[in-house]
Parts: structure tokens; sequence; C-alpha cells
């Protein structure tokens, strides 16, 4: 074991990244033409990254397992984008967007990382808004702004309920304007399969390509990996079934760190599991929580009514209603952070108020909120005595206005009027605090790799707040990743082109052949999916919204046991020729089976309660804070970065011990 050194800049903690772009080393315009950096993903972090490296004069080529880059994941995001720029003038600063990120994430990040993300957070709208991204605005024209989760603030930008598909369009037209340029050649439909060093340095990648099946070598003086979380190591999640650990797993058996692999986020406000029949959740924006009230029956007799179809949840007055995030948390109520609001929702299901058939689900109500608007908009016109269908409909409207994409989606997927009737919510996986380790400059453990967005593991600590995942991407990928490469690429102006006729592109395109066709070689006895299911089950019942020894060592067995299985007796049709969708899945629900157990072993040894990793060990066992989540800084104030040594069971551990020198550390109370 080893002490990680991040390389974080000396100095005060608000001159620390300016000083730092001051005293790194530049690459003049003429010899950007003669560096070529390669990307690994299309969404927010990677193409944000293409565009402005390209828009520098570096030669980029960007890879994508989608048709198209504007297919990204990225394009789901909901609810908005965090900056500090107190256009509510509601107290808002960089220090404070800093405080809620760092106390949200149970105090698990990496302080100048987080301080440079408030930093540079207002430099991103102020992009996007140049690129077209259409924002709400107020009445008056300026942009708008709401809460989200963990802050006392509204600091929260969006666009309806998709703002990820807005901001991801604004850089992918600043991707095609370098497409045009002929500064970036985009590889859609291919998959990064393994990652080339050179003397120690990352100089290029092996990829398939999807359509026609043929392995590429692609060389480069730097790669850059952007390509997302890893939670559909669980199967069902909020991710895109395509969604995948596969570049950041290679990297990490190439030399890569890979950190905290444990801390995913639980998101409280998805629509519930209905059967077995699902491949994946469907996430309602956090947003939602500005307006709608969550709650849950007072009398169990009521929640077995209303389990049994005998009763509706319009059915029961206000007194009988349990709001109980409101009486929990008072300070913040129903905008808590997203861990806190999931282990509540799941507390109140587990003691048999759930409002489901499966008893799994809790009420999101928009009664009060469409009132409320309602008599506002009254007001407004005139209208000093309005009837009770003009207040709902005045409401309605401006509901609609503010959340109807949302509404929209959840009606056609439950059958229910979420205006008339409250939605059914309850929490699923949906992003991961965890990733490939990388310093302050965002290099991993390998030379000349980088790893930015989702992808890494450095912003949010132990729990995400709703809202950052759109800021860390684009931040890392137009504002930070520009400068900290020209630093690394200043050293390779005399390089010359990377040549992929070399043993080590030799070697590695053998290892990528000879493992496809140890895929290929399976007996045939169950398919992809099969395996894929099983692991979900073991991730979901013993390492997901709550943990304890015995099942995380058990996960650990099993999921050894299960990747066993794979190997041996998978099912993969077709041939490793040509277009073979069960090949790549099979490939990626491989790399699935050891990050798992990987997952398992860091959930094991942190025997401490932080953000979304929660262990039933440790909990607070008295005063205000009975129940919650008990940390342990004395023995855990550190983040875990894992070596890979052959097989999970294997992997070192490496600590990179977390220094606060600018925030107290303290019990996270929303009370």
């Amino acid at each position: 074991m080893s002490i990680l050194d991040a390389k974080i800049p000396e100095g005060p903690l608000a001159e620390k990244w300016t000083n730092h772009k001051n005293k790194i080393n530049l690459v003049n315009p003429a010899n950007k033409r003669n560096i070529d950096v390669i990307v690994i993903g299309t969404g927010l972090a990677g193409g944000s990254a293409a565009a402005t490296l390209a828009e520098l004069g570096y030669n980029v080529k960007t890879f994508c397992y989608q048709d198209s880059p504007r297919r990204a994941h990225s394009i789901a995001a909901q609810g908005g984008i965090n900056a500090a720029k107190n256009y509510q003038g509601d107290g808002d600063s960089n220090y404070r967007l800093f405080y809620d990120t760092i106390k949200g994430g149970d105090y698990r990040s990496r302080e100048a990382n987080v301080y440079r993300l408030a930093e540079v957070s207002g430099n991103i709208i102020d992009q996007c808004v140049a690129q077209g991204v259409p924002f709400a605005r107020e009445y008056g024209g300026l942009l708008d702004n709401r809460s989200f989760g963990g802050v006392l603030v509204s600091r929260t930008f969006y666009a309806k309920g998709q703002t990820g598909q807005q901001l991801l369009l604004g850089a992918y037209s600043a991707m095609n304007r370098q497409i045009n340029r002929g500064k970036i050649k985009p590889y859609n439909r291919h998959e990064m399969l393994d990652i080339v060093k050179v003397d120690g340095k990352a100089r290029g990648i092996i990829a398939r390509n999807l359509v026609t099946g043929a392995i590429e070598r692609h060389s480069a003086h730097a790669v850059v990996l952007a390509s997302g979380g890893y939670g559909n190591v669980f199967f069902l999640s909020t991710n895109a079934m395509g969604s995948n650990v596969t570049a950041a797993w290679k990297a990490h058996r190439r030399g890569a760190f890979f950190a905290n692999p444990c801390y995913t986020q639980i998101h409280p406000t998805c629509i519930p599991v209905s059967g077995d029949h699902q491949s994946k959740l469907t996430l309602m924006s956090e947003s939602l929580r500005n307006d709608g009230r969550i709650w849950v029956p007072k009398n169990i007799e009521d929640a077995v009514a209303i389990r049994e179809g005998k009763k509706k949840p319009t059915d029961l007055k206000e007194e009988d209603r349990d709001y109980y995030l409101e009486r929990r948390y008072p300070a913040f109520g129903n905008l808590v952070p997203r861990d806190v609001a999931s282990r509540a929702a799941k507390e109140r299901c587990d003691a048999g108020y759930g409002v489901n058939k499966t008893g799994e689900a809790v009420y999101l109500d928009f009664a009060s909120a469409i009132e409320r608007y309602g008599k506002e908009e009254a007001l407004i016109h005139g209208n000093k005595n309005p009837s009770a269908e003009e207040i709902y409909k005045l409401g309605a409207a401006v509901v609609e206005n503010k959340y109807g994409n949302l509404f929209q989606m959840y009606e056609k997927i439950v059958d229910q009027n979420p205006y008339k009737t409250p939605m059914m919510i309850y929490p699923a996986v949906h992003y991961t605090m965890g990733g490939i380790w990388v310093d302050y400059n965002l290099m991993t453990t390998v030379e000349g790799l980088y790893a930015t967005g989702e992808a890494n593991f450095s912003d949010h600590g132990a729990n995400r707040l709703g809202a950052s995942a759109l800021m860390q991407g684009l931040a890392d990928g137009y504002f930070v990743l520009p400068y900290t490469i020209g630093d690394y690429l200043s050293k390779d102006i005399r390089t010359g082109k990377i040549p992929t006729d070399t043993p080590e592109f030799d070697a590695v395109e053998k290892d990528v052949r000879d493992r496809i066709n140890k895929l290929m070689s399976g007996s045939g006895k169950h398919s992809v999916d099969y395996f894929h299911k099983k692991l979900g089950k073991i991730m979901w019942n013993k390492c997901g919204m709550s943990r304890n020894a015995k099942d995380l060592a058990d996960a650990i067995t099993e999921i050894a046991e299960l990747r066993k299985d794979f190997w041996a007796n998978v099912k993969i049709p077709g041939s490793a020729e040509g277009m073979n969708p069960e090949l790549e899945k099979a490939g990626r629900v491989a790399d699935f089976l050891e990050l798992g157990e990987l997952f398992a072993k860091d959930a094991l040894q942190r025997n401490e309660s932080a953000g979304g990793h929660y262990r039933e060990e440790s909990v607070e066992q008295s005063g205000e804070q009975k129940g919650e989540a008990l940390r342990d800084d004395e023995n855990f104030k550190y983040v875990s970065a894992w070596e890979y040594k052959g097989e999970p069971k294997d992997a070192v551990l490496h600590k990179e011990d977390l220094i606060f020198e600018n925030i107290e550390l303290k019990t996270r109370s929303y009370k």
C-alpha cells in the first residue's frame, strides 16, 4: 500500500487554480496541430473536451458506441445544472457551492478539486448561453433558478425537464464545427476494448468497429476517458442499457487505480419497479421535490387498503398523511440530499407503509403546489375570489410550464395522471461517485491517461448533490482538462506521430482477440442477460441501499462463482466477425462481473457509513441523529484507490488521505 499524491497546488484555496494555470507549461498553436488526442465517450464531459481541444488546435479522435454523439446518456439528465451565479440574491457564492458539495458528499471529496468546480461553474452557464442553450427564464428575461436537495439557495439552471439534452446539443454543435473543420475525426459505433501503453505512457487504444466487427488500432499522444459511470452493474438502474464500465475497467487492468467503487448513488425519485420483465428504471427529476411533497399514510391500515386497491391516496385527509421528510428534517424538508431521502423512503416501506402492490413506493404529491400557484396566478390576474376549479386550472398550468414533459413521461409509463393523483416513486440506482482515480490535473496513475466526468471519482465524495453531474462534466471538459493536458503534452512537441505497427500494439491487440475468442467459446447454456440479472440481484440485495459485513462477504464469494460460471457457460450467438450486439453485451457484463467483486470488497473494508455507502454496523445510536449514518473520520478519512493485480480479490489498496483545511468536519445534519 502507498499514499497517493494528488499533486494539489500550494497556496490559499481560492488561488490554487489561478496560480496553477499561470505556472503550467503551454503548447503553442503551431505545435498543437502536430499532437493527437483520443477521447473516449461523447457525452457532456467527452463532447465538451473534444470540442475545446480541437478548437485549441489539437487533432482529436472521438469514440462512442452509439450511432451519434448526441445519443450519449448525458441526454437523459433532467433537472438542471448548478452554478454559483447568485442570480436570486439569496446568499450564494463560490464558497457556499463548495461547502454544500463537500458536505453533501459527506466529507469524502478533495477540497481543491471541489473548490475549482465551484469556481468555474459560472463560466459554464456563460458558455452554454453563448451556444444557444435555451435555459428557462423569468418574466423579465433573466435566467431562472430552482433549488435542489442539500442546499438552502436556488442555484440550479434548467431547461424544463430536459436540461441534459439541451446542454448535450450545445456540446454536440461545438463538436460538429470541429468535425467540419477536420479537427475532430469521429468514430461512432466503435467500442474501446483496451489501452495501449508505450514506455509506460498511454499512447493509443484497440477498438472494435461495432458494425463490421473489425478490430482497429488508433494511436495518440494522450487518451481521455469520458465514458460515464457503472450503475448498470446493478442491471436495473436509471442508466441507458448500453452504459457500461468497459473503458474504465480496461484502463484499470492496465494500471489505472480504481477509486471508491462502493460509492453509488441511489436516487430517491424513480418510478418503482413493476415486475421481472423490466430491463431499466425511469428517473423522475429531483427538481420535482421543489414543489412535490413526499408522504405515506400515517396509519398502516390505510397503507394496506391502498395496496389492496380499496382506497385511493386522494381519499386520505391531510391529518392522515405522514410527510415524513418534513417531519424528520424540518430545515430542508423534501429537499434533503438524495442519500438521506432514499434511506428514509426505504425505512418507511420496510416498516409497512409502502403504497404500491409490491409495498415499495411512496407518494410525490403536487396538490399543494397546484393550489398555491393557482391562488397566486388568480391574484396576478385580478381574481380575488377564484373558484376551486379556477385555482386548479391556473395552478396546473404553472406546474405544466415547469415540469410538463416529466409529467407526460410519468403518465405514459404508469397510465396515471399526476396532476390528479400523486406520483409513486421509489429509490433506484442512478449515479456512481466512484471511478478512475485522478490527481488535480485529472491524470490517472497511468501517465498520459486522463479521466473526466462521471468516469473519474474526484468531485462528489460519497454522495453527489443533484444537478452537480452536468456541472462536473462540463467543468472538466470546457475549463479544466484543456489547461492541464497541455502541461503534459508540452513534452511531446518533438515526438511525432505515434506508430501503430509496434510490439506494444501487437501484444494488446492479441489480448483483445484472445478475450473475444474466449467469450465465444462458452458452452452456450445461458444468455448474457441471464448472468447480468443474477449479478444485479446480488448487487441490489447485498450491496444496495444498506450493507453489512456478512452480506458483503457473501457477495464477494457469489460474484466470483457467477463469474466462473459465466466464462464457462455463456451463450453468444453469431460470430466474432461482423455485427454482434450479444458479443458487445458479453464483454461489458464480463467487466461488470469483475467490478462487482471489487465493489463489494471496497464496501467491506470501509466499515463506516458515508453518503450513499450505508453500513448497518455504523449508525448513530442516540441523540438527535439516532438512526442516521455514522461516519468514522478517525479511520476512514481517505480515498480508497485499488490497484489491479489479476483477480479482484487480489487488488491492492492505496490511500489518498483527505486533508480539510478550509472546512470543519461535522456530523452531517439536515434537521
